[in-house]
């Protein structure tokens, strides 16, 4: 498999949010401006990223040799749970608006199942360390591209002639199974 494939596989082809359903709470909650959306899915790009890195390196050196796999879903959250932290605290440092903007959802992260369904998924398709690397940007990548279309969509609809029962969550929704059907149609590219 090449890093090429993993790539578009996870940042398109089996794009978390669109059509493995992960990471939904995020998806939803902050894809009501594009600047608010790109950012949360750049800090979850690099959660992603490190998350992938990080368990890979537990899991092969750590919990292989000890024979101690059945503690892979422990780890793997307090890796993701401290790799959130270090992001929210750097993300209050350099930008408070920032951090006003993104509020709630940021430390939401630590429960996004998207960055814990990478970790797992690495483990479970036996990437190598630089496939995994590759694997978990590609699909932080997926969720960027997923969560700022949505929220570039949601705000044409804010000026657009919604009749009143569909506005809000109705045609977030109703877009979000739109986004997923066209997700799904590149199923047969690899």
């Amino acid at each position: 498999m090449t890093l090429f494939t993993i790539f578009i596989g996870a940042a398109i082809i089996n794009n978390y949010v669109l059509v493995q359903f992960l990471g939904i709470c995020p998806f939803v909650g902050v894809s009501k401006k594009i600047e608010s959306s790109l950012s949360m899915g750049m800090a979850t790009t690099f959660v992603m990223t490190l998350a992938a890195t990080v368990t890979w390196l537990i899991y092969h050196f750590i919990l292989t040799p000890l024979n101690l796999q059945f503690l892979q879903i422990v780890s793997f959250i307090l890796v993701i749970a401290s790799l959130v932290q270090l992001v929210e605290m750097f993300i209050k440092k350099v930008s408070k608006p920032l951090y006003d903007t993104l509020g709630i959802f940021l430390p939401l992260i630590t429960t996004n199942c998207a960055i814990m369904g990478v970790a797992l998924f690495l483990v479970m398709k036996e990437y190598t360390f630089i496939e995994s690397i590759v694997f978990g940007f590609s699909a932080g990548v997926g969720f960027t591209l997923a969560i700022v279309l949505m929220a570039g969509i949601r705000e044409e609809l804010e000026l657009a002639d919604v009749p009143e029962h569909f506005r809000g969550a109705p045609i977030t929704m109703i877009v979000a199974g739109c986004l997923a059907l066209a997700f799904m149609g590149f199923a047969g590219m690899i």
